[in-house]
């Protein structure tokens, strides 16, 4: 079944079509498929690009799909999605196995997560002998977890903390909420949900800035090579995204996307992911070597990949064209006059 549902991406994303403007000759526009790893505020700026049309200007037809993180790599990785929003942990550990991806653009450089308990847990104490839930084991929100749990004075092996890996964030928040984990690490805007409900939250990764390279731009080195324009443009288009965010008169416009695809019902709580947002979200979107090198440590300290230690921050992520982008004053561009 997964291998069919592949098969129909792969055919999606080789489809190229053209079509027509008003009194003017056919432009090719390229179809393409997008997978973003998670369902977070940090995919607002694919969702802008999309809905405000920044990728049709840049002559792409593209669909967003939902793959959790640690299988949209692998679908990368076999040739059946070409680009994707995923966290720098997936990326290492491609390139520690081999595989051909890089991160261009970064759209989430710091760790930022709240690690929420269910109403009885008051304190990292009471986790002792519980379960918790980590999502993939290499993804973002398991790192963060990590990192609250040594925060908090814990060990999983000493203080029988169980570490279950529930995958994405619908069915962490399900355990939750059902009473089969006793804590997870969520991100801000849906962490606000379950604490209104009387969840506690035990510690926001954000508060204690830990740098971390989240979630960025992926591609194969290869795509880079064999086709730089497409690959120049889909950045373009998400910069533009970015910008489109930054911009206080497109308020309006930027929270309707937000409650459309993270079905935020209460103005509250759109306001606060709205905030959120522009407050985490890089006004030049290029990877930090700071927060790639704090993934890396990460990653080894906590065994989730020890050949991580071997690797340097520029084996996972490619400067280059964010580093052109912004040299030649596109980004500058984009925030002039707003």
């Amino acid at each position: 079944m997964r291998s069919s549902a592949f098969l129909v991406i792969l055919s999606l994303q080789l489809l190229t079509t053209s079509l027509p403007s008003a009194g003017q000759a056919a432009e090719p526009v390229t179809k393409l498929l997008f997978a973003h790893g998670a369902i977070s505020n940090n995919v607002t700026p694919l969702w802008i690009a999309k809905d405000q049309g920044f990728f049709r200007k840049y002559g792409l037809d593209v669909d967003l799909i939902f793959i959790i993180a640690g299988r949209a790599a692998q679908a990368m990785l076999a040739g059946q999605v070409s680009v994707g929003l995923v966290g720098a942990t997936h990326v290492t550990n491609a390139v520690t196995g081999g595989g051909d991806l890089t991160m261009i653009l970064g759209l989430e450089n710091r760790l930022d997560y709240l690690f929420i308990a269910r109403p009885p847990i008051k304190s990292g104490e009471e986790l002792k002998g519980k379960k918790v839930a980590i999502g993939t084991p290499s993804g973002s929100a398991a790192l963060a977890t990590y990192v609250a749990l040594d925060h908090l004075g814990l060990i999983p092996r000493r203080d029988n903390v169980v570490l279950l890996q529930v995958g994405g964030v619908p069915e962490r928040l399900a355990a939750l909420r059902a009473g089969s984990v006793e804590a997870t690490s969520l991100s801000p805007e849906l962490g606000q949900i379950v604490t209104s409900e009387g969840y506690h939250v035990l510690l926001d990764t954000g508060k204690e800035n830990v740098p971390f390279q989240s979630s960025g731009l992926v591609i194969s080195r290869k795509l880079m090579k064999s086709n730089p324009h497409l690959v120049e443009s889909i950045a373009k288009a998400i910069i533009e995204g970015v910008a489109y965010i930054h911009n206080s008169s497109n308020k309006k416009a930027v929270e309707q996307t937000i409650a459309k695809y993270l079905r935020l019902d209460r103005p509250d709580r759109v306001e606060k992911a709205y905030q959120d947002l522009r407050n985490k979200l890089p006004r030049k979107p290029c990877p930090t070597r700071e927060g790639v090198a704090s993934v890396l440590k990460l990653m080894s300290q906590h065994g989730l990949n020890p050949k991580a230690s071997q690797l340097k921050p520029e084996d996972v992520v490619d400067m280059s064209l964010c580093k052109k982008l912004d040299e030649s004053g596109f980004m500058d561009r984009l925030y002039q006059g707003g």
